[in-house]
C-alpha cells in the first residue's frame, strides 16, 4: 500500500468523493454535511492524499491549513468505501494528515465528524483527539461533533 498526494480530478478520486456525498446525504440533512467539494480540494492551502493499493485507490482524505485563533489544520474528507473498511484505512490516512501537519509546524489537528458516526468517533479518540466547541465558520448542530488533538513534534 501507498500513500500519496491524489488530484482531485483524476477518475478515482471522483469516484470516493461520489461514494462520500452519498454516504453522508444517507446520514444527514444537507444543512449537517460540511464537506469540502472538488475544486475546494484543489486549493493550495489543502493536501489531498490517497492511499493506493494494486493500482486502485481504496481511500482519501485531506488536511487544510487554517489561520485563525492558531494555526491549525482541518481533516477533511476521510473516506474508505465499505468494502475496504477494517483494514486499519483510515488510521493510516489519519497519521499521513497528521504527519503533513507536522512538517509544516502546525502543532493543531482539528475537525468535524458526524454524530451517526460512532466508528469514526472511536477512531479519532483513539488517535488521541478530544471533543471541543465548534471552531472556524461551524456552528452548534446537533449532529456535528467537534474534536481536536495537539501535535507532538
Amino acid at each position: 500500500m501507498l500513500i500519496d498526494t491524489l488530484n482531485p480530478d483524476s477518475q478515482a478520486a471522483s469516484r470516493l468523493i461520489s461514494l462520500s456525498d452519498a454516504y453522508m446525504a444517507s446520514l444527514y440533512p444537507a444543512e449537517s454535511n460540511h464537506m469540502m467539494n472538488q475544486q475546494e480540494l484543489k486549493s493550495p492551502d489543502t493536501h489531498f492524499i490517497g492511499v493506493h493499493c494494486d493500482k486502485e485507490v481504496i481511500g482519501c482524505g485531506a488536511v487544510k491549513s487554517v489561520k485563525e485563533d492558531v494555526h491549525y489544520g482541518e481533516i477533511k474528507r476521510v473516506f474508505v468505501p465499505v468494502e475496504h473498511r477494517g483494514k486499519g484505512l483510515s488510521k493510516l490516512i489519519m497519521q499521513a494528515l497528521e504527519d503533513h501537519l507536522r512538517s509544516m509546524n502546525i502543532a493543531v489537528a482539528r475537525l468535524e465528524t458526524g454524530a451517526r458516526q460512532p466508528e469514526a468517533i472511536q477512531l479519532y479518540k483513539k488517535l488521541g483527539y478530544r471533543e471541543c466547541g465548534p471552531f472556524g465558520k461551524y456552528t452548534h448542530d446537533p449532529l456535528s461533533v467537534f474534536m481536536e488533538k495537539e501535535l507532538a513534534s
